[in-house]
Protein backbone atom coordinates (compact mmCIF):
# COMPACT_ATOMS: atom_id res chain seq x y z
CA UNK A 1 0.00 0.00 0.00
CA UNK A 2 1.48 3.07 -1.02
CA UNK A 3 2.65 6.25 1.63
CA UNK A 4 -0.75 7.91 0.52
CA UNK A 5 -3.37 5.59 2.42
CA UNK A 6 -0.31 4.37 5.30
CA UNK A 7 -2.34 5.21 9.02
CA UNK A 8 -0.67 6.61 11.80
CA UNK A 9 -1.46 6.39 14.91
CA UNK A 10 -4.01 9.56 15.09
CA UNK A 11 -4.13 9.66 11.29
CA UNK A 12 -7.99 9.41 9.87
CA UNK A 13 -9.15 6.97 7.77
CA UNK A 14 -8.62 7.96 3.86
CA UNK A 15 -11.99 8.94 1.92
CA UNK A 16 -12.36 5.87 0.12
CA UNK A 17 -12.70 3.78 3.14
CA UNK A 18 -15.32 6.09 4.33
CA UNK A 19 -17.19 7.12 1.12
CA UNK A 20 -20.41 4.45 0.18
CA UNK A 21 -19.69 2.19 -2.95
CA UNK A 22 -19.92 -1.41 -4.05
CA UNK A 23 -20.39 -4.30 -1.56
CA UNK A 24 -18.01 -5.90 -3.28
CA UNK A 25 -14.41 -6.10 -1.12
CA UNK A 26 -13.00 -6.88 -4.29
CA UNK A 27 -14.54 -3.94 -6.17
CA UNK A 28 -13.01 -1.30 -3.11
CA UNK A 29 -9.73 -3.53 -3.24
CA UNK A 30 -9.14 -2.99 -7.16
CA UNK A 31 -10.30 1.18 -6.55
CA UNK A 32 -7.86 1.01 -3.53
CA UNK A 33 -5.16 -0.99 -3.88
CA UNK A 34 -5.14 -3.30 -7.35
CA UNK A 35 -1.58 -4.22 -6.59
CA UNK A 36 -2.77 -6.41 -3.59
CA UNK A 37 -5.37 -8.66 -6.03
CA UNK A 38 -4.02 -11.65 -7.67
CA UNK A 39 -4.43 -10.38 -11.00
CA UNK A 40 -3.27 -7.29 -10.06
CA UNK A 41 0.45 -7.95 -9.61
CA UNK A 42 2.87 -8.36 -12.97
CA UNK A 43 3.15 -12.24 -13.61
CA UNK A 44 6.57 -13.59 -14.76
CA UNK A 45 7.34 -14.47 -18.40
CA UNK A 46 6.75 -18.11 -19.59
CA UNK A 47 5.30 -20.58 -17.58
CA UNK A 48 5.86 -21.22 -14.09
CA UNK A 49 6.33 -24.46 -12.27
CA UNK A 50 4.79 -24.33 -9.05
CA UNK A 51 3.23 -26.42 -6.15
CA UNK A 52 -0.34 -27.98 -7.40
CA UNK A 53 -3.05 -29.36 -5.74
CA UNK A 54 -4.58 -32.43 -6.90
CA UNK A 55 -7.80 -33.91 -6.28
CA UNK A 56 -11.10 -32.54 -4.57
CA UNK A 57 -14.54 -34.70 -4.19
CA UNK A 58 -17.90 -33.13 -3.49
CA UNK A 59 -20.95 -35.59 -2.34
CA UNK A 60 -24.34 -34.80 -1.69
CA UNK A 61 -26.69 -36.37 0.89
CA UNK A 62 -29.69 -36.28 2.92
CA UNK A 63 -29.76 -33.27 4.58
CA UNK A 64 -26.99 -31.63 3.22
CA UNK A 65 -23.24 -31.93 1.31
CA UNK A 66 -19.54 -32.57 1.92
CA UNK A 67 -16.35 -31.97 0.61
CA UNK A 68 -13.60 -34.07 0.84
CA UNK A 69 -9.97 -33.87 -0.56
CA UNK A 70 -6.22 -35.38 -0.28
CA UNK A 71 -3.22 -34.13 1.13
CA UNK A 72 -0.70 -34.00 -1.74
CA UNK A 73 1.00 -31.29 -3.45
CA UNK A 74 2.87 -31.96 -6.27
CA UNK A 75 5.38 -30.00 -8.50
CA UNK A 76 6.38 -32.22 -11.77
CA UNK A 77 7.40 -35.41 -10.30
CA UNK A 78 7.83 -34.08 -7.18
CA UNK A 79 5.76 -34.13 -4.11
CA UNK A 80 6.50 -30.79 -3.23
CA UNK A 81 4.00 -31.61 0.33
CA UNK A 82 2.08 -34.13 2.02
CA UNK A 83 -0.17 -32.26 4.42
CA UNK A 84 -1.43 -29.64 2.34
CA UNK A 85 -4.63 -28.32 3.37
CA UNK A 86 -7.33 -27.87 -0.19
CA UNK A 87 -10.13 -26.94 1.57
CA UNK A 88 -11.45 -23.93 2.83
CA UNK A 89 -14.90 -22.82 5.15
CA UNK A 90 -15.94 -19.61 3.26
CA UNK A 91 -18.87 -18.78 5.13
CA UNK A 92 -22.00 -20.43 7.40
CA UNK A 93 -23.10 -22.86 4.35
CA UNK A 94 -20.67 -22.79 2.26
CA UNK A 95 -16.86 -24.77 1.61
CA UNK A 96 -14.52 -24.17 -1.09
CA UNK A 97 -11.75 -27.26 -2.37
CA UNK A 98 -8.90 -25.98 -4.83
CA UNK A 99 -7.13 -28.09 -7.05
CA UNK A 100 -4.37 -26.18 -9.66
CA UNK A 101 -1.42 -23.57 -8.42
CA UNK A 102 -1.58 -23.85 -4.62
CA UNK A 103 -0.61 -20.67 -3.74
CA UNK A 104 -2.60 -18.59 -6.37
CA UNK A 105 -5.42 -20.63 -5.10
CA UNK A 106 -5.31 -20.68 -1.81
CA UNK A 107 -4.95 -16.67 -1.79
CA UNK A 108 -8.07 -16.48 -4.22
CA UNK A 109 -10.67 -18.50 -1.98
CA UNK A 110 -9.10 -16.31 1.12
CA UNK A 111 -9.87 -13.29 -0.76
CA UNK A 112 -13.31 -14.85 -1.84
CA UNK A 113 -14.05 -15.55 2.11
CA UNK A 114 -13.67 -11.75 3.23
CA UNK A 115 -16.00 -10.73 -0.23
CA UNK A 116 -18.58 -12.86 1.09
CA UNK A 117 -18.27 -11.65 5.22
CA UNK A 118 -17.73 -8.06 3.45
CA UNK A 119 -20.65 -8.32 1.39
CA UNK A 120 -22.81 -9.49 4.88
CA UNK A 121 -21.84 -7.06 6.85
CA UNK A 122 -22.07 -4.38 4.62
CA UNK A 123 -25.91 -5.27 3.38
CA UNK A 124 -26.79 -7.24 6.28
CA UNK A 125 -27.81 -10.36 4.63
CA UNK A 126 -25.76 -13.30 3.39
CA UNK A 127 -25.33 -13.82 -0.08
CA UNK A 128 -27.94 -16.59 -1.37
CA UNK A 129 -26.14 -19.91 -2.61
CA UNK A 130 -26.40 -18.52 -6.73
CA UNK A 131 -24.96 -14.76 -5.55
CA UNK A 132 -21.94 -17.19 -3.87
CA UNK A 133 -21.30 -19.10 -7.11
CA UNK A 134 -21.65 -16.45 -9.50
CA UNK A 135 -19.15 -13.99 -7.22
CA UNK A 136 -16.66 -16.68 -7.38
CA UNK A 137 -16.85 -17.11 -11.48
CA UNK A 138 -16.24 -13.89 -11.53
CA UNK A 139 -13.23 -13.86 -9.38
CA UNK A 140 -11.79 -16.71 -11.32
CA UNK A 141 -12.33 -14.57 -14.88
CA UNK A 142 -10.06 -12.34 -13.27
CA UNK A 143 -7.31 -14.83 -13.18
CA UNK A 144 -7.43 -15.65 -16.56
CA UNK A 145 -3.86 -13.99 -17.64
CA UNK A 146 -2.17 -16.12 -15.11
CA UNK A 147 -4.12 -19.47 -15.93
CA UNK A 148 -2.71 -18.66 -19.74
CA UNK A 149 0.73 -18.97 -18.10
CA UNK A 150 0.16 -22.40 -16.42
CA UNK A 151 -1.02 -20.46 -13.12
CA UNK A 152 -4.69 -22.43 -13.26
CA UNK A 153 -7.05 -22.47 -10.47
CA UNK A 154 -9.74 -25.12 -10.64
CA UNK A 155 -12.58 -24.64 -7.56
CA UNK A 156 -14.87 -26.62 -6.87
CA UNK A 157 -18.12 -25.51 -4.27
CA UNK A 158 -19.98 -26.66 -1.40
CA UNK A 159 -22.86 -24.90 -0.30
CA UNK A 160 -25.84 -24.97 2.03
CA UNK A 161 -29.13 -24.03 -0.19
CA UNK A 162 -31.11 -21.94 2.68
CA UNK A 163 -33.98 -21.07 0.32
CA UNK A 164 -34.37 -24.53 -0.66
CA UNK A 165 -37.85 -25.98 -1.06
CA UNK A 166 -36.76 -28.94 0.64
CA UNK A 167 -33.97 -28.85 3.27
CA UNK A 168 -33.60 -32.64 2.98
CA UNK A 169 -31.88 -31.95 -0.96
CA UNK A 170 -30.62 -28.26 -0.13
CA UNK A 171 -26.97 -29.30 -0.87
CA UNK A 172 -25.81 -28.86 -4.27
CA UNK A 173 -21.91 -28.56 -5.26
CA UNK A 174 -20.66 -26.05 -8.48
CA UNK A 175 -17.69 -26.57 -10.90
CA UNK A 176 -15.41 -24.22 -13.06
CA UNK A 177 -13.64 -24.22 -15.29
CA UNK A 178 -10.68 -22.32 -15.57
CA UNK A 179 -11.88 -19.17 -17.12
CA UNK A 180 -14.38 -18.98 -14.60
CA UNK A 181 -17.38 -21.14 -16.55
CA UNK A 182 -19.92 -21.98 -13.44
CA UNK A 183 -21.36 -25.34 -14.01
CA UNK A 184 -24.55 -26.72 -11.30
CA UNK A 185 -23.49 -30.60 -10.98
CA UNK A 186 -26.65 -31.88 -10.74
CA UNK A 187 -25.84 -35.68 -10.58
CA UNK A 188 -24.93 -35.65 -6.82
CA UNK A 189 -21.27 -35.82 -7.12
CA UNK A 190 -18.47 -34.18 -8.66
CA UNK A 191 -14.68 -34.32 -8.60
CA UNK A 192 -11.58 -31.74 -9.97
CA UNK A 193 -8.10 -32.32 -9.99
CA UNK A 194 -5.90 -34.52 -11.83
CA UNK A 195 -7.43 -38.09 -10.01
CA UNK A 196 -10.69 -36.55 -10.74
CA UNK A 197 -11.29 -39.09 -13.46
CA UNK A 198 -10.96 -42.02 -11.48
CA UNK A 199 -12.55 -40.35 -8.38
CA UNK A 200 -16.07 -39.54 -10.69
CA UNK A 201 -15.96 -43.68 -11.37
CA UNK A 202 -15.83 -44.92 -8.04
CA UNK A 203 -18.78 -42.67 -6.68
CA UNK A 204 -20.56 -43.39 -9.86
CA UNK A 205 -20.93 -47.10 -8.21
CA UNK A 206 -20.95 -45.70 -4.57
CA UNK A 207 -23.12 -42.74 -4.51
CA UNK A 208 -27.00 -42.97 -2.70
CA UNK A 209 -28.71 -40.04 -3.10
CA UNK A 210 -30.77 -40.98 0.12
CA UNK A 211 -27.77 -41.85 2.06
CA UNK A 212 -26.76 -39.91 5.48
CA UNK A 213 -23.81 -38.07 6.17
CA UNK A 214 -21.87 -41.40 7.52
CA UNK A 215 -22.22 -43.60 4.40
CA UNK A 216 -21.32 -39.93 2.05
CA UNK A 217 -18.05 -40.01 4.16
CA UNK A 218 -17.12 -43.50 3.35
CA UNK A 219 -18.25 -43.49 -0.45
CA UNK A 220 -15.94 -39.60 -0.92
CA UNK A 221 -13.02 -40.89 0.93
CA UNK A 222 -13.34 -44.34 -0.99
CA UNK A 223 -13.29 -42.27 -4.07
CA UNK A 224 -10.47 -40.88 -3.17
CA UNK A 225 -8.60 -44.32 -1.73
CA UNK A 226 -9.21 -44.81 -5.81
CA UNK A 227 -7.86 -42.06 -6.95
CA UNK A 228 -4.77 -42.16 -5.26
CA UNK A 229 -4.57 -45.93 -6.38
CA UNK A 230 -4.39 -44.78 -9.91
CA UNK A 231 -3.00 -41.50 -9.95
CA UNK A 232 0.66 -40.97 -8.59
CA UNK A 233 -0.64 -36.75 -8.42
CA UNK A 234 -3.01 -37.89 -5.33
CA UNK A 235 -2.29 -38.70 -1.82
CA UNK A 236 -3.79 -41.59 -0.20
CA UNK A 237 -3.83 -42.41 3.39
CA UNK A 238 -0.44 -42.24 5.43
CA UNK A 239 -0.77 -43.91 8.31
CA UNK A 240 2.56 -44.10 9.42
CA UNK A 241 2.97 -40.03 9.10
CA UNK A 242 -0.66 -39.93 10.29
CA UNK A 243 -2.02 -37.50 7.27
CA UNK A 244 -5.15 -38.25 6.39
CA UNK A 245 -7.73 -36.84 3.72
CA UNK A 246 -9.77 -33.66 4.65
CA UNK A 247 -13.65 -33.37 5.42
CA UNK A 248 -16.20 -30.26 5.37
CA UNK A 249 -19.61 -31.21 6.26
CA UNK A 250 -22.37 -28.65 5.65
CA UNK A 251 -26.03 -29.03 6.95
CA UNK A 252 -28.65 -26.49 7.75
CA UNK A 253 -28.91 -27.44 11.40
CA UNK A 254 -24.74 -26.96 12.02
CA UNK A 255 -23.75 -24.68 8.73
CA UNK A 256 -20.12 -25.66 7.45
CA UNK A 257 -18.25 -27.66 9.93
CA UNK A 258 -14.50 -28.81 9.70
CA UNK A 259 -15.01 -32.65 10.54
CA UNK A 260 -12.51 -33.88 13.29
CA UNK A 261 -9.13 -35.23 12.38
CA UNK A 262 -10.03 -37.90 14.65
CA UNK A 263 -13.08 -38.93 12.79
CA UNK A 264 -11.15 -39.02 9.23
CA UNK A 265 -8.58 -40.92 10.74
CA UNK A 266 -11.33 -43.40 11.85
CA UNK A 267 -12.86 -43.51 8.21
CA UNK A 268 -9.81 -43.68 6.40
CA UNK A 269 -8.84 -46.30 8.68
CA UNK A 270 -12.00 -48.03 7.73
CA UNK A 271 -11.17 -48.00 3.98
CA UNK A 272 -7.57 -49.50 4.07
CA UNK A 273 -8.92 -52.16 6.14
CA UNK A 274 -11.73 -52.83 3.54
CA UNK A 275 -8.86 -52.98 1.00
CA UNK A 276 -6.93 -54.96 2.39
CA UNK A 277 -9.88 -57.71 2.47
CA UNK A 278 -10.75 -56.83 -1.12
CA UNK A 279 -8.15 -54.50 -3.06
CA UNK A 280 -10.55 -53.67 -5.72
CA UNK A 281 -13.40 -52.43 -2.83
Amino acid sequence: MDSSSTLFPGQALPAAYLSPGSSSFTDFLRATSPELLPDGRKAPEGAVEAPHGTTIVAVTFRGGVLIAGDRRATMGNVIAQRDMEKLFVTDAYSAVGIAGTAGVAQELVKLYAVELEHYEKLEGVSLSLDGKANKLATMLRGNLAAALQGLAVVPLLAGFDENADDPERAGRIVSYDVVGGKYDEAGGYHAVGSGSQFAKSALKKRFDPDAGLETAARAAFEALYDAADDDSATGGPDVYRRIYPSLITITGPEGAVRMPEERTSEIAGEVVNGRMENPGG
